[in-house]
């Protein structure tokens, strides 16, 4: 299934799996303000498809996204209401993405820089190419992270790695990225398509349910200190495995030797 309804940005479904692909290699993917609009409605058509478990955000091209669109700030930095509410409808974007019951995986084919990497940080994992690129990089054009860059990426990876990152305007290579925590696998740059989907699709069989209660438990700790966090996972684990029928099946099926059957969504 392929949908095209903002050329900006395709909407492809395989299965459990859909994968919304950045669609302006010419520019490198930028984000501009029609861009975050399409894939924000997208991602809130998403929300709603029940069979739909894992959402693949990748780039057409050579890069994944190389950010924002640096000559359409001049004209917006001049309009200060307007500049407001595209950083308001970047943040929803990426909030919504962060919040949604549905796992983002961010597929990093190329160029990650700027807001392409604050779209990164919004996803539950990233999968790169080894040839890919990845980075800050706004100061090297006199900019500052405005879309949570420098919100999530400490977080992510830690104070002294993002301030290095973002001070510095380097980039990393996937391999770096990887050993620092910022993408979990890596695969030769021929195979990240075919590979990429193989892991999602895997993921994809896991239980809804318990896909969605693993990415609550990790976001909502995150957001207090440790023993709060902890009392969180005690209380909400204990709920799922006495009333959701599919930590118990999934414990049947192991004693069963047989593939478990979860629950639809």
């Amino acid at each position: 299934m392929m949908s095209d309804q903002a050329a900006a940005v395709l909407l492809r479904c395989d299965g459990a799996v859909a994968t919304l692909t950045l669609n302006r290699p010419d520019k490198l993917n930028p984000l501009d303000g029609d861009t975050i609009a399409a894939l924000g409605a997208m991602v809130e058509e998403l929300d709603g498809w029940p069979d739909t478990r894992v959402v693949r955000l990748t780039g057409a091209g050579k890069a994944f996204s190389a950010g924002g669109d640096l000559a359409g700030y001049i004209s917006l930095y001049q309009a200060p209401d307007a500049f407001r509410d595209f950083l308001e409808s970047f943040h929803t974007l990426l909030n919504r993405i962060e919040q949604s019951t549905k796992i983002y995986v961010a597929v990093v084919n190329g160029a990650c820089v700027a807001g392409g990497l604050e779209l990164l940080l919004a996803c539950d994992m990233a999968l790169a190419a080894e040839g890919a690129r990845i980075g800050d990089g706004h100061l090297n054009f006199g900019q500052l992270p405005g879309a949570g860059g420098s919100q999530r990426l400490p977080r992510a990876i830690g104070a002294m790695g993002a301030k290095f990152l973002i001070l510095s305007g380097e980039f990393l290579d996937a391999a770096a990225a990887q050993r620092i925590g910022l993408i979990g696998r890596v695969f030769p740059d021929c195979h990240l398509e075919a590979d990429s989907m193989v892991l999602c699709q895997a993921m994809a069989k896991h239980s809804a349910v318990g896909l969605k209660g693993a990415k609550y438990l990790v976001n909502r700790g995150l957001a207090g200190d440790l023993q709060t966090g902890l009392r969180m996972e005690l209380e909400f684990v204990h709920n799922y495995a006495t009333t959701e029928r599919d930590a118990m099946e999934g414990l049947l099926a192991f004693k069963d030797k047989r593939p478990p059957e979860y629950e639809q969504d």
